[in-house]
């Protein structure tokens, strides 16, 4: 079954970059998608701050707030930037995802739903204010970062 899932799950973002495509250039496609994990990684920061480091004050409604733009946005078909012509520099905008992606579209996917279920859970740790919970939960949320950068981002 979760074979299945995965697969209805890859077709479903092989169609969405394919309609993407034809509606926004390569270029914005590349300039939005940025622009996206920019604002993830800026919300991941303020929490990283308020439980991690310690280096500001613990504020759980900041936190469920920035937990929640992270989750929308990776549940937001983010995926449907990810068209031809955007697996290279295009105009003005620069890329570090690597060719393998556009080849591997059943992992991306599994990727990218192990990212959306570890924002979920961020989001339900968030919501409870259990600062050991959030941590735990924002820690997983980073692994799965890190597991599809290592395998398709360049350095």
């Amino acid at each position: 079954m979760k074979k299945f899932l995965m697969a209805a799950l890859a077709t479903t973002v092989m169609t969405a970059a394919v309609q993407a495509s034809a509606q926004v250039s390569p270029e914005d496609q590349i300039k939005f998608r940025k622009a996206g994990y920019s604002f993830m990684s800026w919300n991941m920061g303020k929490i990283k701050a308020q439980v991690i480091d310690g280096s500001v004050e613990y504020n759980q409604q900041q936190i469920l707030a920035a937990a929640n733009a992270i989750a929308a946005i990776g549940s937001s078909g983010m995926g449907a930037l990810y068209g031809p012509g955007t697996d290279r520099d295009v105009g003005s905008q620069t890329t570090r995802v690597k060719p393998e992606l556009f080849e591997n579209f059943p992992d991306v996917a599994q990727l990218s739903g192990d990212f959306v279920e570890a924002a979920n859970n961020l989001v339900a740790q968030a919501e409870s204010g259990d600062q050991a919970a959030i941590r735990t939960a924002f820690g997983r949320l980073g692994e799965t970062c890190k597991s599809c950068h290592d395998k398709y981002r360049k350095d």
